[in-house]
């Protein structure tokens, strides 16, 4: 993997970012687990230097070279300039990070990062990272994990898109954002659109009319039009959702990565993943449990067009 090599291989990958508590690390211990049961071998890459506790195999780990409690203790900086501090030295000590990666030749790389926001909108440590993988023969998508329970509160919906837009532009990678604990977001409350209407961020001058009818909000419309006006006039955000309990849901989400990193598998990963598609349910896979609540919703507005119909 030396830089400008044009004879290496290629090496694809994903890097998962987004916010603290939004799943990362669940992710990559559940997209390890189902790629390797097709086939590929599957190498983690910690660069969270908070990360203490991973509950997949980690063959990379920031730890090694420096760790976010030492820059707190000896450098007497807090959380947020410690984070900063440790992408910055893990950006300027790219050697150690290509030794490692070395070792692992012709793996399918999962980068799990930090998850302060600041790192993928303002600051370029991450960036000139990601930018240096690419350099060494990386082929990467990012993949921006969004907790859903956003979608039942329309103000930090809008929020959500709007930090999902500026990573986008600032990270400047092929990105998939997904909606993450889809099988967790009716216990937040009741979505008040269709499913959908989140996943492709449809037209959001319902979200702003829906912020409307609350007191609070309402002396913010003018904002909220103008935030709206700037997501759609961009048109770039969209979402998948995920359960990564439910085959049928990381399977989607797969394949919008490999279409992302540019990612093409053979014959034989294509039959072995038929093949655990159509295996027994097990005690750590569940189907259908994602589409069942897509499904809720989609019967629910139709019960509704229906008595609508009935009243005129």
């Amino acid at each position: 993997m030396s830089e400008g090599s044009k004879g290496s291989s290629l090496a694809f990958g994903q890097v998962v970012i987004g916010p603290p508590g939004s799943g990362k690390t669940t992710y990559c211990q559940g997209m390890q687990e189902f790629l390797g049961r097709i086939g590929r071998k599957v190498t983690v890459v910690n660069l969270d230097p908070a990360n203490e506790v991973m509950p997949y195999q980690c063959a990379v780990d920031i730890a090694e070279l420096i760790t976010l409690p030492d820059v707190m203790e000896n450098l007497k900086l807090g959380p947020n300039g410690g984070l900063i501090y440790c992408m910055e030295y893990l950006e300027a000590n790219f050697d150690w990070l290509q030794e490692k990666l070395a070792a692992f030749r012709g793996h399918y790389y999962l980068f799990d990062c930090p998850g302060q926001v600041e790192l993928y909108t303002h600051h370029d440590a991450l960036k000139n990272v990601f930018a240096q993988l690419a350099k060494w023969n990386f082929r990467l998508a990012a993949v921006h994990l969004v907790d859903s329970h956003y979608c039942t509160d329309p103000g930090k919906f809008i929020s959500v898109l709007c930090t999902s837009l500026s990573t986008m532009l600032h990270v400047e990678l092929p990105h998939v954002n997904v909606l993450s604990k889809m099988d967790l977001i009716e216990q937040y409350g009741k979505l008040a659109f269709n499913l959908d209407y989140y996943t492709e961020v449809l037209d959001l001058s319902y979200l702003v009319d829906h912020l409307a009818s609350d007191p609070f909000f309402r002396n913010y419309r003018r904002l909220n039009e103008k935030l709206v006006e700037v997501i759609e006039d961009y048109s770039l955000v969209s979402f998948v959702p995920l359960n990564v309990q439910d085959k049928e849901s990381m399977r989607q989400v797969m394949q919008a990565v490999d279409k992302a990193n540019g990612y093409s598998f053979g014959d034989q990963e294509h039959r072995s993943l038929e093949a655990l598609m159509s295996a027994a349910v097990g005690a750590d896979f569940h189907f259908t449990s994602t589409l069942a609540v897509q499904e809720k919703y989609v019967q629910s507005q139709d019960k509704a067009v229906e008595e609508q119909v009935m009243d005129l």
